[in-house]
């Protein structure tokens, strides 16, 4: 989709380190505080684990890793942002760690420049474009080309046998969701 296409819209802006991120409000289900993950075994490193949402088994990734970055350390704004996540016309609901929430911020296409080109090497195809707000920029994901299609079928085949799990363990999350 190309940046002219966007229209004027809203996005939920969040912290990963000192970068400010973007996600299209459409794709955003809620927000909850961090709590406590369940682990799954043999899975990569940016897959923090699972939690139970209302009695669904939701995989929690950490974007900063899946960036490149130092893992998400656990503070008092620490969030999940629970998304969901389109491909191949599937749709999965995933929740995806954040160091801070900023806030809802509308973006037309007047601000909003295209994604950078760094070259044949690294892939910014999950980029959607860069949003002007003050002197700084915005980095607007398209959070549907942010995961492969092997990482979303290894998120979906974890979501069944970890039901299980949780509905044993019986643990729950609170969230406050967004409008």
């Amino acid at each position: 989709m190309s940046v002219a296409e966007l229209g004027t819209k809203q996005y939920l802006t969040f912290k990963l380190a000192d970068e400010v991120f973007a996600l299209d409000i459409t794709k955003v289900r809620e927000v909850l505080d961090f709590g406590a993950l369940t682990r799954v075994p043999r899975t990569p490193e940016f897959m923090r684990g699972v939690i139970n949402l209302r009695g669904s088994v939701v995989p929690v990734v950490d974007l900063r890793l899946k960036f490149g970055m130092t893992r998400t350390e656990s503070s008092v704004n620490t969030c999940i942002i629970i998304t969901e996540v389109t491909v191949d016309n599937e749709t999965t609901v995933l929740g995806a760690l954040a160091d801070s929430v900023q806030e809802v911020l509308d973006l037309d296409p007047g601000n909003i420049a295209p994604a950078p080109k760094i070259g044949a090497q690294l892939r910014t195809e999950f980029i959607r474009g860069m949003g002007r707000r003050d002197d700084r920029f915005v980095i607007i994901l398209d959070i549907d080309r942010i995961f492969s299609l092997d990482e979303l079928a290894l998120v979906q085949t974890i979501e069944a046998p970890s039901a299980a799990i949780l509905s044993a363990a019986g643990a729950g999350q609170a969230g406050a969701a967004i409008s």
